[in-house]
């Protein structure tokens, strides 16, 4: 399939529904990013920037903080990449702890709104417009990379993500990233008693991808099983240590598409993956 070209069903040549299943390349996927992302980064902002903050660093839709889990170990002092950092917030909090801090992210609109939320904080960090899939970045040159639902969920080989972050990552550095727990792709997209309906194949790894009226892909995001996850992880060369799959926070009624205390009553919709580089030797 051709980027930001037609997509067109391979047996009878007709246009893709406006959405569905399908195998996707690395090309139309980071199409689809870039158009979905640029158009939709003002208004995600203004929906969830309260809840994430604008110097803050929230690694899912439950509202667990890093500074609550330390999942990143002290960053004082240390370089830190985020990948996929939409509007930076987890940069800018990264950078009050102490960090030297890059970001980057495929979007430009993202970036935009990382540049306007600079402004209004006071609180800078060097930004980058690039492909997780091919890092700008010489190897072994960061401590600690971290992604809360970046980049990992929306290109075609995320197992090339865990690859480039590997080799950029110094010896011993961490790797920790959130992303849409896999159960999620067998349920509807709601957080009522409707997404408790299992209609989906877990098994399914081909992508939901989202088309206009020409065809064109215009969102898509992977799926991967869990053991598709740790083979990734391992196949980089990374040492699993943990992952998170956290329950739905008593107290909190909010809901963010699927994700709502409803649901998470009885499955995650999210899973943090705890990685590193092992040392040298």
């Amino acid at each position: 399939m051709r980027a930001c070209g037609p997509v067109t069903d391979d047996v009878t040549g007709a246009p893709p529904p406006a959405y569905g299943y399908l195998d996707i390349d690395a090309d139309t996927a980071r199409s689809a990013s870039r158009i979905y992302w640029d158009d939709a980064a003002a208004e995600y902002q203004a929906e969830h920037g309260e809840f994430l903050g604008d110097s803050d660093f929230c690694w899912s839709p439950e509202g667990l903080r890093e500074s609550d889990l330390r999942l990143l170990g002290e960053v004082a002092g240390r370089t830190v990449l985020e990948v996929g950092c939409g509007g930076a917030q987890c940069a800018r909090w990264l950078r009050g702890q102490g960090a030297r801090v890059v970001a980057f992210d495929l979007s430009s609109g993202q970036l935009a709104q990382a540049r306007a939320y600079a402004a209004s904080t006071g609180v800078d960090v060097p930004l980058v417009q690039a492909d997780a899939m091919a890092l700008p970045f010489a190897d072994a040159s960061v401590d600690v990379a971290c992604s809360a639902f970046g980049a990992v969920p929306f290109v075609a080989d995320s197992a090339a993500v865990m690859r480039e972050v590997a080799r950029v990552l110094r010896p011993g550095g961490r790797w920790v990233f959130s992303t849409t727990h896999p159960f999620v792709w067998c349920l509807p997209d709601d957080p009522d008693d409707n997404g408790l309906r299992v209609y989906h194949s877990y098994f399914d790894r081909r992508a939901y991808t989202e088309h206009d009226d020409q065809g064109r892909a215009v969102y898509t995001e992977t799926h991967r099983t869990i053991g598709d996850r740790v083979r990734e992880i391992v196949a980089a060369g990374l040492v699993l240590h943990d992952i998170i799959e956290p329950e739905w926070p008593a107290g909190q009624d909010r809901t963010w598409g699927q994700w709502g205390p409803r649901r998470g009553e009885y499955v995650p919709s999210t899973s943090i993956f705890v990685t590193s580089r092992p040392p040298a030797r």
